[in-house]
């Protein structure tokens, strides 16, 4: 499983079925658990943990240290999750003392070439980031998120669960749970309507979510103002309450 041109420091620990490729090179501490693969290329730095069933597509970067000139050696890692893709060219670094201390990619998530996600990052379950997503550090993507590619994110920037980056967004503050943005720098353009049909959403929920959409951004209204209605629509219908919860921890603020 391991090819003969493969460099395997001492300290990595692999299962037995892991699959390693030509001129892959993994050192420092490692853990790769079952049913992971390796192509050809791929750079494997620790401290890195590994989940079942991760495959990693040629010249991957995974792990390295942290791009931030205050990063001065200390132990931080980089923890993956179960069943992810990483294509071609994927960069992602360990985290960093002044936050996490690790950078956090969870299960199931498509991550296509190119992209690179930074210092204490972390990466909720089923998203997808196409080709040549930037984020940089201590960037938040929660579950089913969809960026599109050339989408770059700021610093400290939330995007919420269900929602949708249009190719080459400039994200600069948090995207709300459900929202579509685009543009440079990114502005709100709808709900996301697809994405909320395929994850079963039944039409009294999605129109329950467009209605909560219209109260954030067509009535007007203060932050304040609509946080306190959209409470008052899920104390009723009980769909909104990652939303309110959402709006109410931001501190960017939100795409408006």
């Amino acid at each position: 499983m391991i090819h003969p041109t493969a460099i395997i420091g001492p300290q990595v620990k692999l299962a037995e079925d892991v699959v390693i490729g030509p001129y892959c090179v993994l050192e420092g501490d490692i853990r790769i658990d079952s049913g992971c693969r390796l192509e050809s290329h791929v750079v494997v730095s620790g401290p890195t943990d590994i989940g079942k069933n991760n495959h990693f597509y040629p010249f991957g970067s995974i792990g390295a240290a942290p791009q931030d000139k205050k990063y001065a050696g200390e132990p931080t890692s980089l923890v993956i999750g179960e069943g992810n893709t990483f294509r071609e060219h994927v960069t992602l670094n360990r985290g960093t003392i002044q936050d996490l201390g690790k950078t956090v990619i969870g299960n199931h998530n498509w991550i296509m070439a190119g992209v690179h996600i930074a210092h204490d990052c972390v990466i909720g379950n089923h998203t997808i980031m196409a080709n040549n997503v930037a984020l940089a550090g201590h960037v938040l993507v929660e579950d089913w998120a969809i960026l599109g590619g050339y989408t770059l994110v700021h610093q400290f920037c939330r995007i919420g669960q269900h929602a949708f980056c249009g190719m080459g967004s400039v994200v600069n503050q948090d995207v709300p749970d459900f929202v579509v943005v685009s543009g440079n720098i990114a502005v709100p353009k709808s709900v996301n309507l697809e994405g909320l049909k395929r994850r079963n959403y039944d039409a009294e929920q999605r129109s329950l979510i467009k209605k909560a959409y219209k109260i954030i951004y067509r009535q007007g209204l203060t932050m304040q103002q609509a946080i306190d209605a959209l409470q008052q629509l899920n104390d009723v219908h009980n769909t909104l309450g990652h939303l309110v919860a959402f709006l109410q921890s931001s501190h960017r603020g939100i795409t408006r």
